[in-house]
């Protein structure tokens, strides 16, 4: 019999990452404030997306988790918001070409602007600080690194404006704007890789205007009274880290859970649905690497809450640890809950991933595992002291965990990767990840490295991603050869002899 829960209940437990603010009594009045202000997604979208993930956990969907490691204010742009989304949809409309299943979309956006950091202070030159914990704790400025609790205020609005813009967005149309021929394959170095690429595109193309021509998607355009229609409207979800529990707790609010929606605690007998307790501030939320101990406060929030969530598994979770975990969090065995985000990095995958699936099937907990490629892969450039991710590895995780799921009667259901389709003022990506089909090299990074937290891929090298995926989902429904035989690695394989030339 587990412990009573309640929003406030983590206080009694250890807290990892735990920030200090000077001022207590200002942070007492912000948490006050931040109870009062709306809710900024409702019981029944989270109802929804949970729906939806229990379909990844059934293989009847894939799931696209992507985004900033960290947003900013700065950043907060009808230009930056704009080209996320963008290329969240364009990748997302690869990935169901090739696959032919539902894409369940979750940013990480409107919201995440806390990140962890494995020591409270950091050394500049010969000043010691405290580290930049993200805008909603402490500036960049190394002269502004006191926690101050009106920033949670304006993490709320900034998340709020971008929640509010992102709707606007996708009611008015702007899904539909992504025309596969629009998209620019001038990047891909190689012929061969660019002629694949090119294939997958006309394809889509092909098929769109098909559809389009049988009368899909035939109604008037949205400005002139028409309705999204099929093709122009998506479902999109939020997300971040549940780092800042404080925060969280304050957007914690009780509903009825909606009359339409499993509820574990009701009998068939029960005409009214019961409550329960909804994180207001996204849809879902995740418990990262360094704050999930099984006796800690994170742990203890997210077992109350009735959102899905995610957890980070990494090369330190033993799979015992990892089934108690799940036993805390989703004592029940809900289907549609709980999300494994395994981050391993490409060296280490073969040595962890496969225990982990074993203790999870033997367990019975029903769970979707995505594989976050890019975490475990992070290295500092020695050129440019830049910290940087190289394409080769990040596609070598994914496909060794498509091998890996296959060879243990499992299924890999869906990515989780940070990208960015921000453009500079010349139209240039952003260079912050090696290689590509672009080939970016260690002497490039510094030509528009903009992250202030970790290296994200740019709108071509995700791209490149989406590619190669789809195709690899593409031979696997067709029953090729490579996919019978398993499998993922074949993909890597194809992608490295198209960028050097070999034949395949």
């Amino acid at each position: 019999m587990s412990d009573p829960w309640s929003p406030s209940s983590w206080k009694s437990k250890p807290i990892a990452q735990n920030v200090e603010y000077p001022d207590q009594q200002h942070l007492s009045n912000v948490l006050s404030k931040l109870t009062t202000l709306p809710p900024m997604v409702t019981p029944s979208e989270i109802e929804r997306l949970r729906y939806q993930l229990s379909l990844v956990q059934r293989n009847e969907a894939f799931l696209l988790h992507a985004g900033d490691c960290a947003e900013s204010f700065d950043a907060c742009t009808h230009e930056n918001i704009s080209s996320k989304i963008g290329l969240i949809l364009s990748f997302s409309l690869i990935l169901i070409w090739g696959a032919r299943l539902p894409v369940v979309r979750i940013g990480r956006i409107a919201g995440q602007y806390a990140k962890p950091r494995s020591s409270s202070y950091e050394k500049l030159g010969d000043r010691e600080v405290l580290s930049f914990r993200g805008d909603n704790v402490n500036g960049l400025d190394p002269n502004d690194r006191t926690p101050d609790p009106e920033r949670l205020l304006r993490a709320y609005f900034h998340s709020s404006t971008t929640l509010n813009y992102l709707r606007s967005l996708l009611t008015s149309g702007f899904a539909s704007l992504h025309h596969p021929r629009d998209w620019s394959l001038a990047h891909v170095r190689s012929p061969s890789l660019r002629h694949e690429f090119e294939t997958i595109v006309d394809g889509l193309s092909d098929a769109l205007d098909f559809s389009r021509t049988i009368g899909v998607d035939s109604s008037a355009s949205y400005e002139q009274g028409g309705g999204r229609g099929t093709l122009g409207e998506v479902d999109f979800y939020t997300s971040h880290e549940g780092l800042m529990l404080a925060y969280e707790e304050a957007l914690t609010r009780e509903f009825p859970i909606p009359s339409t929606s499993f509820n574990s605690r009701s009998t068939s007998s029960q005409l009214i649905p019961g409550k329960a307790f909804y994180n207001t501030g996204a849809h879902f939320l995740w418990i990262g690497d360094r704050t999930r101990q099984l006796t800690g406060a994170h742990v203890e929030y997210f077992r109350g809450i009735r959102n899905p969530i995610g957890i980070k598994v990494g090369p330190t979770m033993a799979s015992e640890e990892l089934v108690r975990l799940l036993d805390i969090v989703n004592p029940d065995k809900e289907s549609g809950r709980v999300t494994l985000i395994t981050r391993y990095g490409a060296r280490k995958i073969d040595d962890h991933l496969p225990g982990h699936i074993g203790a999870v099937q033997r367990s019975g907990h029903p769970v979707a595992w995505i594989c976050d490629p890019m975490h475990g892969n992070t290295v500092t450039s020695l050129t440019t002291n830049l910290k940087t991710r190289h394409f080769n590895n990040i596609i070598s995780e994914i496909t060794s965990s498509l091998r890996i799921h296959t060879a243990c009667s499992s299924r890999l259901g869906g990515v989780s990767l940070e990208f960015t389709g921000e453009l500079n003022d010349e139209g240039f990506s952003v260079t912050e990840c090696l290689g590509g089909s672009m080939e970016l090299s260690e002497d490039e990074l510094g030509l528009r490295y903009q992250s202030f937290c970790d290296p994200r891929l740019n709108f071509e090298q995700s791209l490149d991603i989406a590619f190669l995926m789809s195709n690899h989902f593409k031979k696997e429904r067709r029953g090729a050869a490579e996919a019978a035989q398993g499998s993922g690695d074949i993909l890597y394989q194809e992608f490295k002899r198209s960028l050097s030339g070999v034949p395949a």
